[in-house]
């Protein structure tokens, strides 16, 4: 059985910083593609950013680019975000998703490219 387990969300001042992980299971996470998504309230759910699954090709959201950090660690299952300068519209719940097929830079933000999905890590930046 395949599952995605998100941690590290938290409460954070703007200005902060947090790491966010992806921990795989029931799938070899090497091929796979992995996303990030966020949710906020009242809001649809947006693509955050993606990392490719052979050479680690990263796409970023506009509005994240340059604060926020996708990776991935093969060997331990799990991909990270790191997430710097956050401000009060970061405010979110964050989930993690993963597909297997090869999707580019026009399709990485569209839901339904991704078979897996974890429960979502509540992340609230505020004063």
């Amino acid at each position: 059985q395949v599952q995605l387990v998100e941690s590290g969300g938290g409460l954070v001042q703007p200005g902060g910083s947090l790491r966010l992980s992806c921990a795989a299971s029931g799938l070899s996470l090497d091929y796979y593609y992995i996303g990030w998504f966020r949710q906020a309230p009242g809001k649809e759910r947006e693509g955050v950013a993606v990392i490719s699954s052979s050479d680690s090709t990263t796409y970023y959201r506009d509005s994240v680019e340059g604060r926020f950090t996708i990776s991935r660690d093969n060997a331990e299952h799990t991909a990270y975000l790191q997430m710097n300068s956050l401000n009060t519209e970061d405010t979110a719940v964050y989930y993690c998703a993963a597909t297997i097929e090869t999707i580019g830079p026009t399709t990485w933000e569209y839901e339904y490219e991704y078979d897996y999905w974890g429960q979502g890590t509540q992340v609230t930046v505020s004063s």
